[in-house]
């Protein structure tokens, strides 16, 4: 039963990469690196490049400093893919300046945010593009996630979020992972705020919000209702 079920997840995904959309807006996936350990690097930027919708660019910004140990392998990653754009600097950057820097830098209608150790699925932006064809009107969307652990074998502690909830995302960033946001809501509410740093995501997705004009943020902000996100993390850890 496994083996028909993992054939028939390849079968989709076969058809969705040979899918046309009347609307295929450019996405900006942006990464902070920072001492990103090369193995979970690999991984990451590989999830991204196995999407299957195409029309994508991959913003990383490494705030290593100037002796950044992954340096090499982005310079190789640069030749092996257009699609990927790097940004390297001499300074350490925390978190929020890093990402401030990916997103300066990115050409993107929306702007996806992305962790540098965590992986999207395959279909994760063809599901994002898909519900923009049925609502041209969308401003914000995210998914339900999981988490994945250190090796990458084992999933565990799904989140399945409700509908946009106000409330509830003033008590808690529910919305986390997978969230894509167009630009021009970015551009009105500002980059992230150092200051926030350690909740500069929440911070950020809290102005967003915001800045979808009531009575539609319903409509506006759209939950996809599917695991399109893997957060690596150490199961028996003490912050877990």
């Amino acid at each position: 039963a496994k083996g028909q079920e993992y054939a028939a997840q390849i079968k989709e995904l076969e058809k969705q990469k040979k899918t046309s959309f009347g609307y295929e807006p450019l996405i900006s996936v942006v990464v902070p690196l920072y001492c990103t350990p090369p193995e979970y690097l690999e991984k990451m930027i590989q999830s991204v490049q196995a999407q299957t919708y195409g029309n994508w660019e991959l913003c990383l910004s490494d705030g290593s400093g100037a002796d950044s140990p992954i340096r090499d392998i982005l310079k190789q990653w640069e030749k092996r893919e257009p699609r990927i754009h790097v940004l390297y600097h001499e300074e350490k950057l925390n978190i929020a300046k890093n990402t401030n820097a990916a997103i300066q830098a990115a050409q993107g209608e929306f702007v996806a945010f992305m962790d540098h150790d965590a992986e999207i699925t395959p279909n994760a932006l063809f599901e994002c593009v898909k519900a923009l064809n049925k609502d041209r009107q969308i401003q914000m969307l995210y998914s339900d996630e999981d988490k994945m652990s250190m090796d990458g074998h084992k999933f565990f502690q799904p989140h399945m979020k409700p509908d946009f909830n106000q409330d509830l995302l003033c008590t808690v960033n529910y919305i986390c992972h997978l969230f894509v946001v167009r630009r021009k809501v970015l551009d009105q509410v500002g980059m992230l705020r150092p200051e926030y740093d350690g909740a500069q995501d929440h911070d950020l997705i809290l102005r967003c919000t915001e800045a979808v004009e009531e009575p539609h943020r319903m409509e506006r902000i759209c939950h996809i209702p599917k695991v399109l996100y893997h957060w690596r993390s150490h199961e028996d850890s003490t912050s877990e």
